[in-house]
């Protein structure tokens, strides 16, 4: 695993550190993801829960760490949480501090069984996300059927998004019913200082991207805090 931080800008302290699954000689995510299938989908998703807390806590995570999932793996959710609770009981890191992210990329066959995975993860007492949002199957038709505790603004809406008034628009738009459903917003991919600037006037304390810290091989990456002139929110009607 690698880990890149979640950070508040805010409080100007790490929010999360996301899990980020890596080869053993160090291959990036696409490398290995591209060798899952039907047959080791769940052992695939077991291993890597296991292994993001286990190095969560070695690594003395002080905050949340987010693991992403894969819905498809998940065959019935109170089953498939267990070597996740004793993983997080064996080295000692609290369940409360466990973020599952639902990649939106992954297109969803049952929307009843994701429903009951997330009734299930939130009855445990984690937090939930959907990952890249507005650049998989769903987009605001998921926000129909559950309401996660947080979304992930998908870096193809951030990237240049200060040149942008359509992004601007579109993200605009998703912050209104974020706001409305009590959810928090993450703007991921951010790498320009403009970008940055652009999205945290429209509201947005929670980032992450290159522009603060790229991922670091099992290993908790120093956190670059930019300078940023004072908030300034633009009317809105």
């Amino acid at each position: 695993m690698a880990f890149q931080p979640i950070v508040d800008l805010h409080k100007r302290e790490i929010y999360a550190y996301e899990a980020l699954v890596r080869g053993t000689a160090g291959e990036p995510a696409g490398a290995i993801l591209g060798q899952v299938n039907q047959d080791n989908r769940y052992a695939f998703d077991q291993t890597c829960r296991r292994t993001a807390v286990g190095l969560a806590a070695r690594l003395q995570m002080p905050c949340f760490v987010s693991i992403n999932f894969l819905p498809n793996a998940v065959y019935q959710a109170a089953t498939c949480i267990r070597a996740t609770l004793e993983a997080a009981r064996e080295h000692g890191f609290p369940t409360s501090r466990l973020i599952f992210e639902i990649t939106e990329n992954e297109e969803l066959v049952d929307k009843a069984h994701l429903k009951s995975i997330i009734h299930e993860y939130r009855r445990q007492g984690f937090r939930t996300a959907i990952d890249d949002f507005g650049a998989g199957y769903a987009g605001l038709n998921l926000l129909a059927e559950f309401q996660p505790d947080i979304i992930k603004l998908d870096m193809a809406l951030v990237r240049a998004i200060d040149t942008d008034p359509v992004r601007q628009a579109i993200v605009r738009g998703i912050l209104g019913v974020c706001q409305a459903l009590s959810i928090d917003v993450i703007a991921e991919g951010v790498e320009t200082q403009a970008e940055l600037v652009l999205l945290r006037s429209l509201g947005i304390n929670l980032f992450q991207g290159y522009l603060f810290a790229r991922p670091g091989f099992e290993c908790l990456p120093e956190v670059t805090w930019p300078e940023l002139p004072a908030r300034n929110t633009p009317n809105t009607p």
